[in-house]
């Protein structure tokens, strides 16, 4: 009899979803029983489902070919699965090695147990609160859409969403698990039904949770269990489209589970609060964007006021104040014109380098000078634009000098301050570390390795004064580690998956000292993925190989946008004409919005994994002319060649000969 069965649900994460199902490997192996593991592919653009028939062939695969959504997906695997135990696993997380024993063995000793929920981490090794949670009745629900869960979390009233009155360390019962780890017995899921299937993602791990609870069973969470959790790395949680997804599904869940009255009260009452908070993460998100340009923009236009004040009492022939339309107008066309070059010049390409600036800005001067001399009703001093360009290299330059000050303690803007990192892993897999990172550039010092055990009387060096250690590289042993961070200034450590346990992976990130600050990263074994998260709501990052091809250089994407922007403006005007002939018409105009919004390219990359979740319309694999016949793999190389030798010109011809299939 199957022990227990692993239900992955996966979008495009394929460099986590392979560190995924290799640690469920490991603890598979540790627990000794039969373990069935299923993967649901929502119709991933990336290689996930080429990485896993490759690296994972014990998996049973499901290939969707759309997104159905996760309740619909597990829903998949659920039905076909036949363990006791059956486990809800995201894509996103690493399990150390007993947790799969120690899971069973809990439950075997509580039969009352229906699910069961584990100490989850973020990519810091930092608890993450959504461990352990309360059930969101209007009133906790209320508490959390305000803020004042977030104000007071170890109350008893405000703190019951995330049950911050309960310790961490402690075993409780519960009311909700989290569909990151959602350990389920079989027979309570035969009595209680599957996932609800109304929830598209987000709701459907809260509402299976108060079904148990509602059917006579217990939720337990399990503190000795640890998982690390990259949360964010499907959705942004900090997007306008993660509030309106996860407010509604716990509007969904109060109109299915409240009396009729409260939910109507509820749901409004949540409503209000969704768009609230839906207007506040968009302003967040353009501020943040927005920022730089704004400042530039004031400092501009203040300097080019002082310009004027000054010019019309001490320079002009004919003391005179310049007509109100000179400030409202005039100027900030100038200031546009300035700041427009200066960013297609890369003037906010990090790092910062005061050519890039400087050439901008003298475009733009000569492009406003050029234009001025045609429009006689705003034709308004040459030396004040002249002077004003003057002003906009000082106060461009000046402001990211003491940017770069403030934040890296110089004043060289072409300098960041690299990383210094240690890699803790055997010599072989440190080589193997260092090769992916100087390959994908990652600016960073390596100062050496730490040797996951002590060496061997073997290969340790003679007791003489003299002697030279058997590896030069090898800054000490784990035991040590505390002390290598401080005296090395480390500010990020590489674990290799091949040399240490996620158990004691995790450990580490607990345990190690937080000042100074230090990120961690994983290098799986066998993988060319340099895996890591910095904060528990930011989406997990990695370092790989490709990083370094042309298409990711920054005046490249720069271009790169703007063919996307004149080419969504040019299909709009033509678009009565352009839907006559498209494959798929109803497309057309939603990918011209998403285009538009910066969610897609026109031309890009489609099946390798650094496609991310917006895969672009149109991949060069798509426009040969023996499209229908090419397998993955031949896809794969015809893309990774698009972007070890791209240049801008050749999206245009890709566009040219995919203008049919623009509807995606």
């Amino acid at each position: 009899m199957v022990k227990l069965s692993v239900v992955i649900v996966s979008y495009n994460v394929a460099y986590f979803l392979e560190q995924a199902l290799l640690s469920v490997r490991r603890a598979a192996q540790v627990l000794g029983e039969p373990v069935e593991v299923f993967v649901v592919d929502n119709h991933s653009a990336d290689s996930s489902v080429a990485m896993v028939r490759a690296r994972f062939p014990e998996v049973h695969l499901i290939e969707n070919q759309d997104n159905p959504g996760f309740s619909r997906a597990n829903n998949q695997a659920l039905r076909l699965a036949t363990g006791q135990y059956q486990l809800l696993l995201n894509p996103d997380t690493l399990v150390e090695e007993a947790a799969f024993r120690r899971c069973c063995d809990f439950m075997d000793a509580h039969p009352d147990a229906g699910g069961l929920g584990v100490q989850m981490l973020d990519g810091q090794g930092r608890f993450l609160p959504e461990s352990k949670r309360g059930l969101p009745t209007p009133a906790v629900a209320f508490y959390k859409v305000t803020g004042l869960a977030a104000l007071l979390p170890r109350s008893r009233r405000f703190g019951r969403y995330h049950l911050g009155f309960l310790s961490k360390d402690d075993t409780h019962p519960i009311d909700v698990l989290s569909g990151a780890y959602m350990w389920l017995r079989k027979a309570a899921l035969d009595e209680v039904g599957l996932l609800d299937e109304d929830y598209f993602m987000y709701g459907e791990d809260i509402d299976l949770s108060y079904r148990l609870t509602r059917g006579g069973w217990r939720n337990y969470y399990l503190p000795t269990v640890r998982v690390l959790h990259y949360k964010g790395e499907s959705t942004r949680r900090t997007s306008v489209n993660y509030v309106l997804v996860f407010y509604r599904a716990m509007v969904i869940f109060a109109r299915k589970h409240f009396a009729p009255g409260r939910a109507g009260t509820f749901s409004a009452l949540l409503n209000t609060a969704i768009w609230l908070r839906a207007g506040a993460a968009l302003g967040q998100r353009l501020a943040t964007a927005a920022a730089p340009v704004l400042l530039d923009a004031g400092l501009l236009y203040a300097g080019m006021y002082a310009l004027k004040t000054y010019w019309e009492v001490n320079q002009k022939y004919v003391r005179m104040p310049y007509p109100p339309q000179y400030m409202l107008v005039a100027v900030p066309a100038y200031i546009a014109a300035w700041l427009a070059a200066v960013w297609l010049s890369g003037g906010y390409d990090l790092p910062t380098r005061t050519g890039r600036v400087v050439r901008g800005v003298a475009v733009g001067t000569v492009l406003i000078s050029a234009v001025s001399n045609f429009l006689d009703n705003w034709r308004f001093s040459k030396a004040l634009i002249v002077l004003g360009g003057a002003w906009a290299v000082a106060a461009l330059v000046g402001r990211r000098l003491l940017s770069h000050w403030l934040r890296h303690g110089h004043w060289r803007l072409s300098e960041t301050q690299p990383k210094t990192l240690a890699i803790v892993g055997s010599a072989a897999e440190a080589r193997r570390a260092r090769q992916l990172l100087a390959a994908a550039r990652v600016p960073a010092t390596v100062v050496g390795r730490v040797a996951p055990s002590p060496p061997s009387p073997a290969e340790a060096p003679a007791p003489t004064e003299l002697a030279e250690p058997a590896d030069p590289d090898c800054l000490g042993t784990l035991p040590e580690l505390p002390q290598l961070l401080r005296l090395y200034s480390l500010t990020e450590l590489i674990f290799c998956g091949q040399d240490l346990p996620a158990a004691t992976i995790i450990e580490l990130m607990q345990r190690l000292p937080a000042r100074p600050p230090v990120s961690y990263r994983i290098l799986p074994a066998g993988s060319d993925y340099i895996i890591g998260s910095s904060r528990k709501d930011a989406n997990g990052d990695y370092y790989v190989l490709d990083q370094a091809w042309p298409l990711f250089r920054p005046a490249n994407r720069r271009s790169k946008r703007v063919l996307d922007v004149v080419a969504c403006l040019g299909i709009l005007v033509s678009s009565p004409v352009l839907l006559l002939f498209q494959h798929r018409p109803a497309g057309l105009l939603p990918s011209v919005w998403q285009v538009l919004l910066g969610r897609r390219n026109w031309v890009g990359l489609r099946y390798l994994p650094e496609a991310g979740a917006h895969p672009a319309v149109l991949s060069p694999a798509d426009v040969t002319s023996h499209t229908k016949q090419l397998e993955f793999p031949t896809r794969f190389r015809l893309e990774r060649l698009y972007a070890q030798s791209y240049e801008p010109g050749r999206d245009v011809g890709i566009l040219l000969r995919g203008w049919r299939q623009l509807g995606g």
